[in-house]
């Protein structure tokens, strides 16, 4: 039941799929086999067909709510790409996509534009405390359009958390700038083919920036000694302040959500990957439970 597990993975979020979609989540070759299992699941009531998506349970609000985010989605992916040039211009920045829920076309007024950002080594802290600088300064610690949470070094690209909710998120981000450090980038994540065989990532149309002289002339300093221990400073920093504001986070969900070392920075204090998973996790018993139906749990 591939085609399930997708849907109510999709569910937790009311985001209802086309066939199209869900046939990409699944390891069928043929669509007509995921059309096929579909049909099943809709004869078995499990599933209702609205128009062109297929929901689970009765939520046929969520298709009302979904066409009316993908329309948001079209507006806020210009803004995006803009906000992505500008990344892109920092200082070592090395590649930059979307990820979030506009990544997935969906935007609402509860949404934040996400930015998945790829640093050179050894330069991740200066990298993310000057974008973070920017956001405070100019935005006014806005992040609605400017939400720069997840980074990662490009001598360290493989995703240690490997799961069904950050193989979706890998599946769906959208590469802007940096075309060969995502070519690089995806190689180190071929692991999200064992979730979605069919997956091949589009980046035949990201471009590269060139850098800025004022981002040059902080390369160039920092491409010393006094660089090595500025990042290593602003990484101290930023661990000492995080521990004491979410002190009451396990060790367990802190080393996940909040994540701290040479090559990754994660600023995730809702945990979202864990509540995501678990989620899905009751959808599975549920489904298990009203249609004696067993999927395999997942792991966070």
């Amino acid at each position: 039941m591939e085609t399930l597990k997708t849907i109510l993975y999709f569910s937790i979020f009311r985001y209802p799929l086309k066939i199209e979609e869900i046939h990409s989540y699944t390891n069928y070759l043929n669509i007509s086999e995921t059309e096929k299992e579909l049909q099943h699941l809709i004869d078995e009531k499990i599933l209702i067909k609205v128009d062109e998506f297929y929901v689970y349970g009765s939520d046929l609000d969520s298709v009302i709510k979904r066409l009316r985010g993908n329309l948001h989605a079209k507006k806020a992916l210009v803004k995006a790409y803009q906000k992505s040039k500008l990344i892109a211009k920092f200082p070592y920045v090395e590649a930059v996509g979307i990820s979030g829920s506009l990544s997935k076309e969906y935007y609402d007024n509860e949404s934040d534009i996400d930015f998945f950002v790829i640093t050179k080594p050894n330069k991740l802290w200066i990298c993310r405390t000057l974008l973070m600088l920017y956001k405070k300064i100019f935005l006014l610690n806005s992040r609605k359009y400017f939400c720069v949470n997840y980074f990662i070094s490009s001598n360290q690209m493989e995703i240690a958390e490997k799961n069904r909710f950050t193989a979706t998120e890998l599946k769906t981000l959208i590469p802007m700038h940096g075309k060969a450090v995502f070519e690089q980038f995806y190689q180190s994540n071929k692991w999200v083919n064992d979730y979605f065989s069919k997956f091949e990532p589009q980046i035949e149309t990201v471009s590269d920036k060139k850098k800025p002289l004022f981002s040059r002339s902080i390369e160039f300093i920092c491409d010393t000694k006094i660089g090595l221990v500025t990042d290593s400073v602003f990484k101290l920093i930023t661990l000492k302040k995080w521990k004491s504001k979410f002190d009451y986070m396990t060790e367990e969900d802190f080393k996940i959500a909040l994540k701290t070392t040479k090559t990754v920075s994660k600023h995730h204090p809702s945990n979202f990957q864990k509540k995501v998973i678990l989620s899905l996790n009751i959808k599975l018993e549920e489904v298990q439970s009203k249609y004696n139906l067993v999927l395999q749990r997942e792991h966070v």
